[in-house]
């Protein structure tokens, strides 16, 4: 009968022994074995199905514990590697010898390594090489000293060790690489954490992304030279010096050769469509020959396919977003569990565990408080100081694949690799809930300031952030802001908004090239035809939906906006119906109102601007005015409308029939008395008073606007749902974001588009602004917040 034969190392009585495992190679599929007396794990493919299933299981269960701890989803899978290896169920020999015997490890490890082969493919193709040109000074000092301090610190303290203590050889040999892997911090596993942590576009996510990529620089670039140099200084052979030829040729290759093969597949498929199987095949078996060819040169496969994902463009997301959910769901659990399975904690030794545990102490003390220490030195506040610090300090995917690699080369001893894996998971597991309470982007511009169109003078410039996420919204806001320039100038910041797809590092940045964006060339046009009344300027944000919301937020804070206004997350067909819903959309919008540094307003668009602005026809704006601050803001903001001669203005003021007895309402009566006096005379403006004494008279109100030919109805979003005209309506909200009186007219009974203002919540200070330089005289906001507060920020932003 046939049969197939493997040697390895397996734990015997006196420790590691040489074994021969046989095996049977017609035994893969059971076949129905079990109803004659078989057992189907004796069979490769139950087995393997078995191992993949308790490993999703446990890992699942693992994560479930721990995701309320702010931790990862690869720590996760150490860690049930660890409950399911040789320090936790790997004890029960019974359940060792059915799961994970000697000769089903073979099959689950090729998978695993075939995993981790496309997983540092998905890795490079999310690294952006364009980031090397934004590395300012001081991401490459943090990033050199995170790397260099606990290395050569670390060095220092072996020397010192091996000098003064007993230790055994393997030991000795083993330390000066603990120093170096614990020096590193990985590019992919810190824009990986902060991704997790929704901090990737935030300040301290910016300095860390660049930090990390220059430590990683560092790092590889180190690697490179002094190992290679090593090598040829002990061999004394060519055959080193033919191989790194060859690297470099190989390299050559995948630039010149694979990368525009894939680059040709990546043209074909269309914009907005979903790949080809024939084209994702095509690039798959590109990626599998790039590591085979790794792997003839002598370097690990992975590495070949980390580096085509490097140097392949952006449209590599395409192939790596179809790989990733089974690669990472499935095959790349499987490689960290085994890195799991390996840890046993009773081979780690008394004496050499403590001079393990000496070094990897000193090391990551001095990596935290070299970034500490310096980032302080570039006046980062204490609190980010600390948590940039500990962001430097984890640990990841990348270290733990080294950890298992150099454990497999014989290169680290057993010990060392539990003690490296070990402290990762401490280190990182504390790390990570201490940033997130440690550090909040919303902190830096939440309540620093108060601004709003009310604060804003009638002859000062009006400043409004206008946030993009589809033109479809265009024709609409181009109304809108033609509608409201009149006797005072508008500074436009435009926001690009794009969700970060297939790169690991978010951008926030002022767009010059506006070429090819058919929105900045819309507002350009309308800037250019009411020249002295508009000046645009155009910004683009990619991040993650989840954090981007501080993308908005810091540029509303940087500069000085009065408002922003953010697109409902519904669009809406010809004839008013709902065509589409955006819930990551709904998100954004729903954070901007709960930390924005000014006032918001929501655009409900059902595109009734287009038709009248082709027809030259007056603008009928409608005021709804219930009373409230957001009320009172959304006044202020149709005062805008009054000096445009296109516009119509009618004022709807719903007011309890009995408001006679009300004496709190000072604010109110006082705008509403200067908007009259405003108007007075005005035959544009139409002043309506309707007095209700329920919420059903409030709704019939309401109702009746449908009668009128109205291409925009403002109003405010909060109101006093306590009140007798409210009471009971907000049982109806579905969308709570816009409001109990926006949630009414959002419904697709009413035909015209509906702006919700919200006030910036009160409880921030006033700060003069009176040495802020309008956009009209030509003035280009800067990038710092010291327009808003002298001491906010002395960091460059990205």
């Amino acid at each position: 009968m046939a049969s197939s034969s493997t040697s390895g190392n397996v734990e015997g009585p006196r420790g590691e022994e040489e074994v021969l495992i046989c095996q049977f190679i017609h035994m893969t599929n059971s076949q129905g074995s079990t109803w004659f007396g078989g057992d189907p794990f004796s069979y490769t493919v139950p087995l393997l199905l078995a191992q993949f299933s308790l490993i999703f299981v446990i890992t699942s269960l693992a994560w479930l514990f721990l995701r309320p701890c702010k931790q990862g989803m690869i720590s996760a899978q150490l860690i049930g590697g660890i409950i399911m290896g040789k320090s936790g169920l790997g004890r029960i020999k019974a359940y060792n010898d059915k799961i994970f015997p000697a000769s089903g490890r073979q099959i689950l490890e090729t998978s695993a390594d075939l995993g981790f082969i496309l997983y540092l493919f998905i890795i490079g193709v999310h690294v952006d090489l364009n980031l090397v040109r934004k590395v300012e000074r001081y991401a490459v000092v943090i990033g050199v000293s995170c790397y260099a301090m606990p290395l050569i610190i670390g060095l220092s303290v072996i020397f010192m060790l091996t000098n003064t203590m007993d230790l055994d050889p393997e030991t000795k040999s083993c330390l000066p690489f603990v120093a170096s892997l614990t020096s590193i911090s990985s590019f992919p596993v810190i824009t990986s954490l902060l991704a997790d942590l929704n901090i990737l576009n935030s300040e301290i996510g910016r300095m860390a992304t660049l930090a990390s990529l220059v430590s990683d620089i560092c790092n590889y670039g180190l690697s490179l030279i002094f190992g290679g140099l090593v090598v040829y200084l002990i061999s004394r052979e060519f055959a080193v010096i033919m191989s790194v030829i060859c690297a470099i040729v190989f390299l050559l290759v995948i630039m010149y050769v694979l990368r525009p093969m894939i680059t040709y597949v990546a043209k074909r498929v269309p914009e907005g469509h979903q790949i080809k199987e024939s084209q994702f095949v095509v690039v798959v078996v590109l990626v599998l020959i790039c590591g085979l060819g790794s792997e003839i040169l002598g370097q690990p496969a992975g590495l070949g396919t980390f580096v085509l994902g490097v140097v392949i463009p952006n449209g590599g997301n395409l192939f790596a977003d179809k790989m990733e959910t089974f690669n990472n769901g499935v095959l790349v659990p499987a490689k960290f569990v085994i890195s799991g399975l390996i840890v046993d904690v009773s081979s780690i030794h008394a004496l050499s565990g403590l001079a393990y545990a000496i070094v990897l102490l000193i090391c990551y003390t001095c990596k935290f408080l070299s970034v500490y220490i310096i980032s302080l030195y570039y006046k980062l506040p204490s609190r980010d100081a600390c948590a940039l610090a500990l962001i430097m300090c984890c640990k990841g995917a990348i270290e733990a694949a080294l950890y298992i690699t150099l454990f497999e080369d014989g290169i680290i001893g057993r010990q060392a690799y539990c003690m490296l894996l070990l402290s990762s998971l401490l280190v990182t597991g504390i790390a990570r809930p201490l940033i997130s309470h440690l550090y909040d982007p919303s902190s830096r511009y939440l309540g620093l300031c108060k601004n709003s169109i009310m604060l804003n003078q009638p002859n000062e410039e009006l400043r409004m952030l206008l946030c993009i996420h589809d033109v479809d919204n265009i024709p609409t806001i181009l109304t809108l802001i033609d509608a409201m320039h009149g006797n005072r100038p508008i500074a436009l910041f435009a926001l690009n908004l794009m969700e970060l797809k297939g790169r690991g590092a978010a951008v926030l940045e002022q767009t010059p090239d506006i070429t090819n964006n058919q929105a900045a060339k819309a507002l350009n046009s309308l800037a250019d035809r009411i020249a002295g009344h508009l000046v645009v300027r155009h910004f683009t944000s990619i991040s993650p939906y989840a954090s981007m919301h501080d993308d908005i937020c810091t540029l509303a804070a940087d500069q000085v906006a009065n408002i922003a206004i953010l697109p409902f997350h519904k669009q809406y067909t010809m004839d008013a119906a709902i065509g589409a819903s955006f819930p990551s959309v709904r998100m954004v919008n729903q954070n901007v109102m709960d930390k924005s540094p000014c006032s918001v307003a929501v655009l409900v668009d059902r595109g009734q601007f287009l038709a009248n602005h082709k027809s030259n026809q007056s603008f009928h704006v409608c005021l709804l005015f219930l009373g409230g601050m957001d009320d009172c803001e959304a006044l202020a903001l149709c005062t805008s409308f009054i000096h445009n001669h296109n516009v119509t203005i009618t004022f709807v003021w719903i007011r309890p029939w009995d408001h006679a007895k009300y004496t709190q309402q000072n604010m109110e009566m006082e705008m509403v008395n200067q908007f009259k006096v405003k108007t007075m005379g005005n035959h544009r403006i139409n002043y309506k008073e309707e007095l209700v004494k329920d919420a059903i008279d409030t709704t019939s109100v309401i109702g009746s606007l449908k009668g009128y030919d109205f291409d925009l109805c403002v109003v405010g979003r909060s109101h006093d749902a306590e009140s007798e005209m409210l009471a009971g309506i907000n049982e109806w909200s579905e969308c709570p974001e816009l409001g109990l009186i926006g949630d009414m007219l959002a419904n697709p009974d009413f035909h015209f588009s509906v702006l919700v203002v919200q006030q910036q919540p009160a409880g921030a200070d006033v700060y003069d602004y009176a040495n802020l330089q309008p956009v009209a005289s030509g003035y280009i906001s800067s990038s710092r917040y010291s327009d808003c507060k002298d001491d906010f920020d002395s960091f460059h932003r990205v």
